[in-house]
């Protein structure tokens, strides 16, 4: 009887564990993937709902610092050239000059290149993540309104039929970095200042890198 007893203490323990892998397998199953927030942050930061920046904000020192510059084009005064290798976004002015922004840009994977036109303007921008970003990012919300704490930052121009867009951001210091997922950011006082200078309509030419 012992050893019988002893068969069938035996036979359950080795059940338990085979059905642990199970059970644990289903627990990763059900739960909703998150990425921790260091892998958040060199996924899409700068997409980060509930920070809050001012209007006021503009990059004033340093190489990203607003400013005019010398630009050999051929293209009309008004027409808005991105280079995104050099994190520049240059309104031509003619007579071989440019006002020159900085901004951040699309990451590895996320670089594109193309000729679109302002296809609408919008201030303090509704933010709606497109299908391809919620895919790899489900938790973040499916809409927020407009505001200081919106990713969008406080302008945004849209660029053709794209998902993509020139806006502000609510991350000031990712300026002059390729951290986004395909769209140009800018300082918000920056984007408000070349919102003002950009009407719809207007041609934008995205470059990986300057063909000066």
């Amino acid at each position: 009887m012992n050893q019988i007893i002893r068969t069938a203490l035996h036979g359950l323990l080795l059940s338990g564990l085979a059905l642990a892998p199970v059970l644990a397998l289903q627990g990763v199953a059900g739960a909703q993937p998150r990425p921790p927030a260091a892998l958040q942050e060199t996924m899409d930061i700068g997409d980060e709902p509930g920070r809050v920046s001012t209007e006021e904000v503009s990059i004033t020192d340093g190489p990203y610092a607003r400013q005019m510059v010398l630009f050999r084009s051929h293209e009309a005064p008004g027409t808005v050239v991105i280079h995104s290798g050099e994190r520049f976004l240059y309104v031509v002015q003619g007579n071989g000059r440019a006002l020159r922004y900085g901004i951040g840009v699309g990451r590895e994977g996320f670089t594109w290149s193309g000729q679109v036109q302002v296809s609408r303007k919008a201030e303090w921008p509704d933010w709606r993540p497109p299908p391809e970003m919620l895919q790899r990012q489900p938790y973040l919300p499916r809409f927020m309104a407009g505001g200081p704490g919106n990713p969008m930052g406080s302008r945004a121009l849209y660029l053709g039929s794209t998902v993509f867009r020139i806006h502000g951001t609510n991350q000031p210091e990712t300026i002059g970095q390729a951290i986004s997922s395909g769209c140009f950011r800018l300082a918000n006082g920056d984007i408000a200042d070349l919102y003002e200078r950009v009407p719809v309509g207007t041609k934008v030419i995205i470059r990986h890198k300057a063909t000066l």
